[in-house]
């Protein structure tokens, strides 16, 4: 079905939150980690994995093995990624500010910082290189990994990414109780002050249950795509761009917007006939199925008003001039333009992090940086001459707010001075 503006925002819902059902089942785990530390993770291994593992760590040298035995194309592909990230994000890393004013900022890299990286179904070595790469340029002293255990050992992709950003630890855990390991520590992982990085909706809830005793990156839901299209595109590229996206699970939403009612169904009939013939089928056609918009809009102000109102984790824009929407467009992930930039290279290759908001959540959040892994507090020093032009003031507002030591704490500082 192709929607009109007016129909797709009449029956458009954002992506379901959290399902509630799963709270206190991942709050039992998360208390359990806490209270019971190793003991509990290796009983949860065997009971959500099947995978019994006999040390939680995986050593360094293994590391160095799966790094020196990787298929070179791979470990070639892998390293030009690192580079790029690195370069990219040294490139945007916030800098203190000059200490020769009154008042200024300084940045300091966090302590120790958790990355969970999805396992099981795939190996995700994007997600070691999106994550740890921009902690690594932060300055963060210590680095862990957390990623599910599996029968034949952690994938070596994964380790070979550990490897080339010089994580520090990899521990073989998944789900909450990863998480709540990372939150609280155990006798083996320790306790760290931020977690970033994707996962189910275990991941994500206990996240939302361990914030404040940490940090976290954001609470993530389906990958999502919203493209705006016209008649120069490449159609079978953008059919290929909504597949990308679809076959990342059956929750995955696809979003393509154009003013061009004959492309849109060009589109459609395109998109049915691949997906029959995907790799991961099923997967594939549910998402088309049950989250998938084609929408005819009237105007270019149409198609802008779309893309900020479904805000999605990945925007792109495949049109004559596409940076003629740059200004228009301000919430979204990441802002992909033109026929040679597809989302899937901002998967894996491009620079900035694939680590992205989702479900509407662009409106106040961005995407992950190195800068996410600095605190920054001010520095206040003022001269007499600019506190004589200002106490005053201070202290009227202090009154005002009945908290006369304040006061009192402003005026004692001009005792003595002329008119005070």
């Amino acid at each position: 079905m192709i929607y009109n503006t007016e129909q797709f925002f009449a029956q458009y819902q954002a992506t379901a939150q959290l399902d509630t059902q799963l709270h206190d089942q991942i709050a039992t785990i998360c208390e359990t980690v806490k209270q019971q530390g190793d003991e509990a993770l290796f009983r949860y291994n065997q009971q959500f994995d099947r995978v019994n593992v006999t040390t939680l760590e995986v050593p360094q040298a293994e590391l160095q093995q799966a790094y020196d035995r990787l298929d070179s194309q791979l470990r070639q592909a892998l390293e030009l990624s690192y580079n790029r990230i690195r370069t990219y994000q040294e490139s945007i890393r916030y800098q203190n500010q000059s200490s020769d004013q009154e008042m200024y900022e300084v940045y300091h890299p966090i302590e120790r910082v958790g990355v969970y990286v999805p396992g099981g179904k795939a190996s995700y070595p994007s997600t070691v290189l999106m994550t740890a790469t921009l902690a690594k340029v932060a300055g963060v002293k210590e680095i862990v990994v957390v990623t599910p255990p599996q029968a034949e050992g952690v994938a070596q992709s994964v380790l070979a990414a550990c490897h080339i950003v010089g994580v520090d630890h990899v521990y073989q855990v998944g789900g909450a109780q990863s998480i709540a390991a990372l939150a609280y520590g155990t006798e083996t992982i320790p306790k760290v002050d931020k977690i970033v990085g994707p996962g189910n909706q275990y991941v994500a809830y206990a996240k939302k249950l361990v914030y404040g005793e940490v940090g976290i990156d954001q609470i993530a839901g389906p990958s999502e795509i919203a493209l705006i299209i016209d008649n120069t595109c490449d159609i079978e590229a953008v059919a290929y761009d909504v597949l990308a996206q679809a076959e990342h699970d059956e929750l995955a939403r696809t979003y393509v917007i154009s003013t061009d009612l004959k492309l849109l169904e060009r589109l459609e009939v395109r998109l049915a006939e691949l997906a029959q013939t995907s790799e991961r089928q099923s997967i594939v056609s549910a998402s088309l199925r049950d989250h998938h918009y084609a929408i005819h809009a009237e105007s270019f102000e149409a198609c802008c008003q779309l893309m900020n109102e479904i805000a999605p984790e990945h925007a792109s824009i495949q049109a004559a001039q596409p940076e003629q929407f740059v200004p228009h467009i301000h919430y979204v992930g990441s802002l992909f333009l033109g026929g040679y930039a597809p989302e899937a290279i901002g998967d894996y290759i491009a620079g900035p992090s694939h680590v992205l908001p989702t479900n509407r959540t662009a409106r106040f959040q961005h995407g992950l940086s190195v800068n996410d892994f600095l605190t920054k507090h001010t520095v206040i020093q003022l001269s007499k001459t600019t506190y004589a032009k200002t106490y005053r003031e201070a202290a009227i507002i202090a009154e005002d707010e009945q908290l006369y030591n304040h006061k009192q704490s402003l005026l004692v500082r001009m005792r003595g001075e002329q008119n005070d």
